[in-house]
């Protein structure tokens, strides 16, 4: 399977859309959706409450599906298009399908999920301003992604800090563009209050949502302590690989990765804000660390050892998804 994802081929979008499918098959046996009130935004809310009654459950793990295979290849695109490994191949995507499909929750049709397939796009967009000669719509369009985001899952919107180092990573410093940056995030919430004021509720309790910082009470598991480990040490085996093959690369592709790595920082420690339930808002990380998964996937000179990750990553899959029906059998 590694081999046929090695390979950069047209039919591999239709091979990975298989793989996902069949990784993802209980959310289709038995389908559902998360919600937290603490950081679920307006358009989530909404979004779950027009669910029809009756197919509710299977609708949200068909548009959880479709968020999570447009990510896997918003990713692979990214990864390929900024030559960010040695070669072109379809591994971000396989990595970002075998990491949702480790927790459980983050294959749920959930805010962070639906705001990080926004954030996805509006990285991709950052990217494209390294030699672009003319930036304002594109800046433009990062702010307005990113404001749109935090309306499905507000605390997605300090994600536009990291927008902002990477502008200081990939173009000197300039005020507009920053302000430009700042009048997309805002759109949507000048839209907001409109028409808060408009129908006569307007409040800053309903305008501005709160903030706290707060830990899952969700008990740990074993599983998920599998899990961690799992994600934790392909993570690690690609950050040594990227290092060792720096040199190598083009200034904009060193420059990417070191995005990439804030990326994985800020969607560590964003999902403590608002959040009291559930390891779900993590899914935030998933897209930045399938990239470098894909590059523990890639880059080891030993064949085995990405063929070994691979079996105990699906092994555990299997265990995790299928394993109670016949224990308590």
């Amino acid at each position: 399977m590694i081999a046929l994802f090695r390979q950069k081929s047209p039919g591999n979008v239709a091979v990975l859309l298989v793989f996902g499918l069949l990784l993802k098959l209980p959310l289709f046996l038995h389908p559902r959706w998360t919600t937290d009130p603490d950081s679920d935004g307006w358009l989530y809310t909404n979004m779950v409450k027009g669910l029809p009654p009756g197919n509710a459950a299977l609708l949200a793990g068909c548009i959880a599906f479709v968020l999570l295979y447009v990510q896997a290849l918003l990713m692979n695109h990214l990864v390929n298009e900024y030559r960010m490994t040695g070669r072109q191949t379809f591994l971000p995507g396989m990595a970002f399908m075998l990491l949702t499909s480790l927790v459980p929750e983050w294959s749920y049709l959930s805010a962070p999920l639906l705001a990080g397939t926004l954030i996805v796009w509006a990285f991709h967009k950052l990217f494209e301003l390294y030699n672009a000669q003319t930036v304002n719509t594109r800046i433009y369009n990062i702010g307005l992604l990113i404001g749109i985001a935090s309306f499905f899952y507000f605390p997605s919107i300090f994600f536009a800090a990291c927008m902002l180092l990477g502008f200081g990573i990939l173009r000197p410093f300039r005020l507009n563009e920053v302000l430009l940056l700042l009048l997309g995030i805002t759109t949507p919430y000048y839209f907001w209050a409109a028409y808060l004021f408009l129908t006569d509720r307007f409040t800053w309790m309903t305008f501005v949502p709160q903030l706290g910082i707060g830990t899952p009470r969700q008990q740990p598991s074993y599983w998920m302590l599998a899990s961690i480990i799992l994600i934790g040490i392909p993570f690690l085996m690609g950050g040594f690989y990227i290092q060792t093959q720096l040199r190598k690369m083009l200034i904009q592709a060193r420059k990417n990765w070191s995005i990439i790595l804030l990326f994985v920082l800020l969607a560590v420690f964003i999902p403590f804000i608002n959040n009291h339930s559930s390891y779900t808002p993590w899914v935030l990380t998933a897209a930045p660390v399938a990239a470098f998964h894909a590059c523990a996937f890639l880059y080891p000179g030993r064949k085995w050892v990405p063929g070994l990750l691979f079996f105990l990553m699906i092994v555990f899959i299997f265990l995790q998804q299928y394993g109670p029906l016949f224990w308590k059998k």
